[in-house]
Order: structure tokens, then sequence, then C-alpha cells
């Protein structure tokens, strides 16, 4: 009879009482994104409620003139607007509050107790998106965007808002709430219970005299207080906003601004609420367009509220960034967060992203950082995540301290319900007594509201449930560490068994972030030596800075991975074009001011051929340059030999170091070294071989590849064109073929063996057209191990090449970066790739992922010409000692070659490294020096090792520090030989070089 009763009481009481329609509504419509300043100078027409509004990605522009009756002197006055789509209320030319129906945010307190001396007629502009918090899916969230879809006007009225129903009410709420879920053997659900009966039973609906006794009962309950046993929770309000996803770049900045004055508003009532926000993009964003609020942002974060974590550019994609770049996002953000705000983070803050790399906890450690959070795992498909507070170990043995809100969320809303699964949920009950939650509407922005911040009010300290403290990052990390000392480690990367389609999906954004971390490094490289020369050239820094954000910003972790709307996909396509236009012209300028007097006059013909090697080891390879008579070969003497074989169509290529063996289909049907019997291809089998798998996820279409996917495999067999040798040996021998792909695509391939190069390359071109299929390459090789090795940021790792546990079969499907390797003593076989991530080796089969063809939230993902190349390198002993690491650099970072005059020239080396085991990664003027270089070295084999760095630039000390601070304690000693380094495996090191001017 309680819930009867609780039900008709909840549908008689009125959050609002008297309503007054607005005096006019007017609206001014545009496909553009204009500030404010120019929409209120435009032409307004009227507009009425119940009017429809769009297209998809349309901007309507309202003007709304207010009038508040006399009558409602001391009332709160709320300013109404339901409508489709996301609205942003200005007054006074400022931005003042976000609306959305999906994000419960649909009126504007324009006054707590309206006075005599307030304005009583008032002009707001309201902005509407029309796009919803996600997006604009036609039947579906994730489906492509609807182009034509309408966005209606359902309410423009001002209200009196019952403050006291509303009080009211959530006092119910958690009542009942804690009655059906605290259970009938806990006395306390009866209490609640009987309270809320009784509360019902007092309040008279036409009196609101009535409620505060009611009130008065709840408080009673909500008063008594917990033991000091009880769980903590540390709740803090979040707003996860995906950076791109359903919604294009430019959306993203409204978003922001519309979620962030939300909080704002929040915080100048509610003077305890604090709000956690990363991602320095995002404040970048709202800092250009949102000055006025901006200013107010920064005042909430001088007060220790409004609360900046990360410490990163962007919440980027966990897996697929190198290394480099994963130290820009923190490079980035830090330096901003320091500059706009005074400090930097002490916490990595990554929540959605599809995998953590095991080389993370390092980089955050050399950033300052020694805390995470995130919750991405709880979404494994196979496996539980045994911990939700656990000490997280990199692959050269950092540490961090992980938490994974036990809510499994990072968007609550303050319920009863969520505090109690917090407690119950967490892992590591016994070893910690303190949770995080995070509460607000996230994913499109939307952000906390007011009920959420005034449930967990109520259950601050309430026998009964857990403790629930409005709280920040640091009260949490500095409770959990006190309480460590039991924690559990976990080593090795936190694979997110899931989402592992996103390895492959949207292949061109794939190539166009590995040709871009190329471009920037040869430029600053080349830039670099051009300032130490001590010319007149200047180091492009802001250049280089706004094309690394561009770079940084297309890592976001929705964006990278390809699980994202078509206008995303062509905003960051346009972005990579800028990056290899500007990035094109920098290192002409460097190059001109390195070798200008080398350099032969574009009106000349050229005599000579200058090689630049932006590696830091010496190469012997084949190049090709053009020249007035066309394409020319340079390289080693004829070492080269390409024979076609009698009656069956195959071919043979032998180069000195390697010796393959083709059918017309481009198979290989052996691999061996050179004087060796050992073949590297399994008997009966053949590598290079094409296979097409049906790929239909249950739901997450870009995201997934199931493993159901494998019993699928069609090995593509239809010829098309068969092998014919393209340039019959010398320095460079070639022969292609083109192959049927499914129904409706095509694939041609051309095969180079160039002289003296311990692999072969396989330049593919495919134009795809399928659906909903999965494009892989395999290689069966003669190799037997229980591990292969994968390339990861700054080192590698193993995974099992079996499927004993469900931990083995669930990476079915896995990433690598330029390399992957299966070995077993004395001898293994590598695979090479310069665009690709999405990897297995399952067996003794090793398999490239090359291309996917999923329909959502893109319908047109990866439908397009398609240009890569990869490479099989056997080899003889350990990986390490066969050159792989340094043959994937070779393959990605090819020889700059320019014409060149007769001049006489020798090699010139900036910098070497005594040892293979230490790969230097990175060259670039230092960020707070410009007298300054910034060297970033890592140790590549995973061995403990001494090396002498050595350098021809002009140095007169070197101070190590991995944000490029100085700090005088970590002085190195510089000596005739170089700077002499120690590295234990896998770390990475950063040395600041100080030039003599």
């Amino acid at each position: 009879s309680f819930y009867l009763n609780f039900a008709a009481l909840a549908g008689r009481c009125r959050l609002f009482g008297d309503r007054c329609p607005a005096a006019s509504v007017s609206c001014f419509q545009t496909p553009r994104r204009v500030p404010y300043a120019e929409a209120v100078a435009q032409e307004f027409r009227p507009a009425r409620v119940g009017d429809a509004f769009g297209p998809t990605w349309e901007t309507c522009w309202f003007k709304v003139e207010l009038s508040i009756p006399k009558a409602w002197a001391g009332q709160e006055v709320h300013f109404i607007w339901e409508s489709d789509g996301e609205g942003m209320v200005w007054r006074d030319a400022q931005p003042v509050q976000g609306l959305t129906k999906e994000g419960e945010k649909t009126s504007y307190i324009l006054t707590s107790s309206l006075k005599e001396t307030e304005p009583h007629s008032l002009t707001l502009y309201v902005e509407l998106a029309c796009n919803g918090l996600f997006g604009a899916g036609k039947g579906s969230m994730i489906a492509p965007p609807d182009p034509d879809k309408r966005f209606t006007l359902s309410k423009a009225e001002l209200a009196i808002f019952n403050r006291d129903v509303y009080e009211l009410l959530v006092d119910l709420e958690i009542l009942l709430d804690m009655a059906q879920l605290l259970g009938e053997e806990n006395q306390r659900s009866f209490q609640a219970l009987y309270t809320a009966n009784q509360m019902v039973n007092l309040c008279d609906v036409t009196d609101p005299s009535t409620f505060p006794a009611a009130r008065r009962l709840a408080a009673a309950i909500f008063s008594q207080k917990n033991g000091e046993s009880q769980h903590t929770i540390h709740a803090m309000g979040h707003c996860h906003i995906d950076s791109a996803w359903l919604w294009p770049y430019e959306e993203t900045i409204r978003k922001c601004a519309r979620s962030w004055v939300t909080v704002v508003r929040l915080m100048e009532c509610n003077p305890e609420l604090t709000f956690v926000c990363s991602q320095a993009q995002q404040f970048e964003w709202v800092r250009c367009w949102y000055p006025g609020l901006y200013t107010q942002i920064q005042d909430y974060v001088a007060k220790g509220r409004f609360i900046p974590v990360g410490g990163t550019w962007v919440e980027m994609d966990g897996n697929l960034p190198s290394g480099e770049s994963m130290v820009r996002q923190f490079l980035q953000g830090q330096r901003f967060f320091q500059q706009q705000f005074g400090r930097t983070c002490s916490e990595f803050w990554l929540p959605d992203t599809f995998g953590y790399s095991a080389q993370l906890p390092q980089l955050m450690r050399g950033c300052g950082i020694r805390r995470f959070l995130t919750q991405k795992l709880c979404w494994n498909l196979v496996n539980t995540f045994p911990h939700h507070t656990f000490f997280w170990e990199g692959i050269d043995g950092s540490r961090v301290l992980a938490h994974f809100p036990p809510g499994d969320s990072y968007g609550m809303h303050g319920r009863v319900e969520e505090m109690l699964k917090t407690v119950k949920n967490n892992k590591d009950k016994g070893r910690v007594n303190h949770s995080a939650v995070l509460f607000g509407f996230g994913d499109g922005g939307g952000g906390p509201t007011r009920k959420m911040l005034d449930r967990m009010k109520r259950m601050s300290d309430t026998d009964g449930l857990p403790r629930v403290q409005i709280s920040t990052p640091d009260r949490l990390f500095s409770a959990l560490e006190k309480e460590s000392s039991q924690l559990c480690t976990w080593l090795g990367e936190l694979f997110l068994e899931l989402h592992n389609g996103t390895y492959t999906t949207q292949a061109q954004i794939k190539k166009g972030n590995r040709e871009c971390e190329r471009i920037l490094h040869d430029v600053e490289v080349l830039s670099t030596l051009a300032l130490a020369e001590g010319g007149k050239f200047q180091y492009p820094a802001s250049e280089l800075q706004r094309l690394w954000r561009l770079l940084l910003l297309n890592q976001f972790h929705d964006v990278l991975p390809g699980s994202c709307i078509q206008l995303v996909v062509e905003d960051a396509l346009r972005y990579y074009a800028e990056i290899r236009r500007a990035g094109a012209q920098l290192q002409e300028e460097a190059v001109q001011s390195l070798c200008g007097e080398l350099l032969q006059p574009k009106s000349e013909s050229a005599e000579s051929t200058l090689v630049l090697n932006t590696l830091p080891w010496d190469r012997t390879e084949v190049v090709s340059r053009t020249g007035p008579t066309g394409a020319k070969t340079l390289g080693m003497p004829n070492m080269g030999l390409l024979l076609p074989a009698p009656g069956d169509g195959s071919i043979t290529m032998e180069n000195g170091v390697i010796a393959v063996c083709l059918d017309t289909m481009g198979r290989l049907t052996s691999l061996r070294l050179a004087h060796s019997e050992r073949e590297s291809v399994l008997d009966g089998c053949c590598a290079n071989q094409f296979a097409l798998f049906d790929d239909i996820p249950l739901y997450w279409d870009a995201w997934d590849v199931m493993d159901y996917h494998l019993e699928t495999r069609k090995p593509v067999t239809t010829l098309l064109k068969p092998l014919e040798i393209t340039q019959a040996g010398g320095l460079r021998g070639s022969a292609s073929f083109s192959l049927q792909i499914g129904e409706r695509s095509t694939l041609t391939q051309e095969i180079i063996l160039d002289a003296t190069c311990p692999y072969i390359r396989f330049l593919t071109q495919v134009e795809w057209k399928e659906a909903h299929k999965f494009l892989k390459v395999e290689f069966p090789v003669q190799v037997r191990s229980t591990n292969a090795t994968y390339e990861i940021q700054f080192g590698h790792l193993q995974r099992p090449t079996h499927w004993n546990t469900s931990w083995d079969w669930a990476r079915f499907e896995v990433w690598a970066h330029k390399w992957l390797d299966l070995s077993e003593h004395g001898f293994g076989v590598a695979l090479l790739n310069d665009s690709k991530y999405g990897a297995s080796a399952h067996g003794n089969i090793l398999s490239l992922s090359l291309l996917r063809a999923p329909k959502s939230p893109d319908a047109m993902a990866d439908i397009a010409h398609h240009q890569f190349t990869y490479a099989v390198m056997p080899h003889r002993g350990s990986f390490q000692d066969a050159g792989v690491i340094q043959c994937a650099y070779n393959l990605n970072f090819p020889l700059h070659t320019l014409p060149a005059s007769s001049a006489p020239c020798s090699a010139w080396s900036a910098f070497s490294v005594s040892s293979p085991a230490v790969v230097l990664e990175t060259v670039k003027q230092a960020e707070d020096r410009p007298e300054a270089v910034v060297v970033r070295l890592y140790e590549a084999h995973g061995s403990t090792v001494g090396v002498w760095l050595q350098t021809s630039l002009p140095v007169k000390e070197a101070i190590c520090d991995l944000l490029e601070r100085p700090d005088a304690r970590s002085c190195l000693p510089l000596e005739h030989q170089g700077l002499r380094l120690s590295f234990t495996p896998f770390q990475v090191l950063s040395v600041l070089l100080v030039l003599r001017q």
C-alpha cells in the first residue's frame, strides 16, 4: 500500500507551479557554427513551440523575449526549454547554461527568489545544435547519422519552481531505494520503508506547510551515522566528452562549453561540488572560443574545485600511438596545465580507451605521474579483471597505483543502487576501504546535475549505506596510498578483451598517423641539425607545436581507432594532409639551411645525389631518384638475381642474403637464408596467402571483431593477372600480380627484393569495396615457439601463440607496431609493416590484419584505394641480434634523396650510439631553452647495457629530464668519447644537451 501511496503522492506533487509562455520566440538558422556576435546580428524570423528545425548538423539561434509576472515576487523562477538537440542559453552575450533533455537539463534558473529590483523583462538567446548528446544515428546510437533528422521545440516558457516539492521527492526517492535495495535481512530497509510511509501519510499536497515535518522524518534517518569501518566513496563530478566520435570536432567545442558552463552554475550554488576534467585540447578550445567562461573556470581551478586531470593533450588511444607520440601527449598536456593553471597533473586519467600499453607506467612516472584511473577493462568480453585497486607495473619495472571505480562506470547518477554496487563489486575488499564514484552524463557531454549532487548529500554518512564524500582525486589516491601495503601487482599490458577490430578499422587514418609521426620525427631531426650549424636558421618551434597538436588530436580514442562517423574521418584526413604539406615545407627549409651549398638548383641537371638518413645507424640500401632522364636506381654493386622458372610460371629471387620462390599468385613456396638449407615456409603451405573472413560483430561494428570470424576463413585464390617480372634484377628485382578479392575488390602487389636487403617487401594496392569482410595476409612458418614477440612503444612484449586458457584465447587478435616476430633458438621469422597494427600469431601462422569493412558508425569505412607495404624477414639467431628492430625502422623511415651538384662531400654523422640495443628515437629543440637539444633514447633489446652517445654537435653540458625541465642534480659528465649512459631493460632516457653558442 505504501508504494501505491507514494506513486499517488508523486503524481500529485508539482515540481513547477504557475507557468507563463515566452513573450516572443524568433529564429535564425545556419549550416555553420557561428559565434554569438555574428548570430545575434542576423535577421530572426518568428518561430513557435511545436515547430521542427533541421536538418542534422544545422544550428538554430532563437531569440526569446521573456516577461516575468510581478505576482511571482519571492518565487524561484526558471526558464523552461525543451527541445530535441543540444541547447546553450546566452545572456548578456555570455553562455550561462547548457540544455538537453538527454542530459536531464531543461531549465535555466533566472532567480532563486524574485525581487522587485530584478529585471522582469529580459532577452535570452538559445543556440540549438541539430544533434543530440550522441549525434544523430539513424535507428540506433552507433548507426551512421541521419542527414535529414528534424528537431522539435516542445516548450519555451517561464515557470515557478517548487523547491520544497523537489527536496521532498528526493528524500522519498533515497528512502524508497534503501527500502528496496538493502534487502529484507537488513533492518535499515524496513526503517527506511516505514519512515517513507509516515512521510506520505503526513503530507498534504495541497498544503506545503506539511512538508517540513515530513522532511524532518527523513533527516532523522539520514543523520543516523555509520560505524568507523564503513567503506568511503569519493564522489567527483565528471563529464567524459569524446573529442570526436558520433559528431565532428567542431561540435565538441560547443559540447565542452555547454557542459562546463553548467558545472560553473552548479558550483555557484553548491560550494562543496568538485569536478574533474581531462584533455588539455578541450581547455584550449574553450579558452579560444569562450574566453569569458574560461576565466570563470580558471577561478574555480584556483579554488581547487574545477580540477584538471590526466596530463595529456587528449584522452588518446592506449595502444596505437608511438612511444614518442605518447611522450608528446604528456609533454603538451602537462606544459599546458602548468602554463594555464600553475600546476601539472598527478593522475593519468584514461577511462574509456580500448586497452593500455605496458610502457605507459614508465611514461607516466617520467612525466611526474604516479596514479592512474580507468574503468574500461570492466568491458572485457571473456575474463573478469581481478582487481579494482592495484599496482600496475610496466615492462621496465616502473609501477603506478591504479584504480578502477568499482561501480564500473564513469557516468553515474548518484543513486543508492550505484553506491551499493560500488561496495559490493569491489574486488579488493579488505585491502582498501576507499573507492571512486564519477557522476555526471558523459561521452557526449552533459555532466553532473543538481539532483545527482542532492542524492549524494543525503548519503554523506547514513547508516546502512557507504559513506559518500564529495572529494578530489588527490584525496582518493592519498587514502589508497595509505592502505596500499596489501595491494596486488599486475605486470604488463592491460589488454581489453573487446574492440580489437579498432587495430585495423579506417586504414587511411592508421596510415596517416604512422606517416605523420615519421614526418614530424624527420623535420625535428633535420631542423635541430640545421640549428646546431649556427647559421641564421630559426627552429620552427611554434609551427611544429601546431602540427604535433593536430597529430595528437587525431590520436583521440575514437579517431585513431576508427570508431567514428564519416565527418570525423574527413576531418582527420584533412589534418594529416596539413601535416604532410607543412611538414614537407619545413623539411625543405631545414635541408636548404643544412645542405644548401650541396644542392643542385632546380633549373640545372643534377650530377650527384645527396642522401639524408634520419636514423641513428649506418644504412646500405638501394634508393631511387628521378632525374632528367627518368627514374634511376642507386645502391650497392650488382648482387641481385631474378629468374623465371620454366613451365609453371613461378619466379625465384635471390640477393645474396635471402632466396625466395614465388608461385603465379605471388605466394611464397620457399623462403630461405642464402647459403642455408633452412626453410622458413611450413611444408605444404604457402606464405603471403591472403584470406578473407566474414566480419559481423554482435553490436559494436567498427570496434569489434569476434572470435567466430575465424571460422569463416576463405583463401583468396581468384587470379586476375599472374605473376610477372617487372624489374629483372640488378640492384632491384621485382615481380607483380593481381587478385580478385570477394565480389567487388581487387589487389595488386609488387614483390620487391633489393640487393643486400635482409627482407622481401610487398608493395600492396587494394581497391576495397567490401561490406563486413576482413582481409588478412598469412605467413605459415617453420618455427615453433609458445610465444611471439610484438613491438610496442619503446620496446616489445611477448604474447602466447596457444589458447591454453581463456586469457590466451581472448587475445586471438592483438596489436603491434612496426614488427612482430616468431623465433625458436637460433632462427626466426619477422613480419614488418609501414602502417598496420592488427596482428596475430597462432601456432606457427603469423598474420597481419589489412582491411575491414564495417558499416557503423561510418557506412563508407575503408571503401577506398589503399596502399601499404609489409615485409618478411627470416633470420638467424634472436631478432635482437639479427637487427629486426633496425630493419623495421628502415622500412618506416626511408632515406631522403636530393639532387646535388658535383661538389665533393663525405659522410657526416651527427649522433651515434655504441650499442644496437639502444635506439636514439628523437632529436628536437628543447621546449624552454632554444640553445639546447633534447635527445630521447630507449633500450630496445630487454637488456641492461651501458653505451656511449657520441655527437658531432658543439655540446657544452648535458642534463637529464623527461619533461625537459632543468635539473642540476642530474648533470651528466661529458667525456672525450661522448656521454656515458646506463640503461636497464626498456628504459627510456631523455638527455638535454646545451649547445655552445
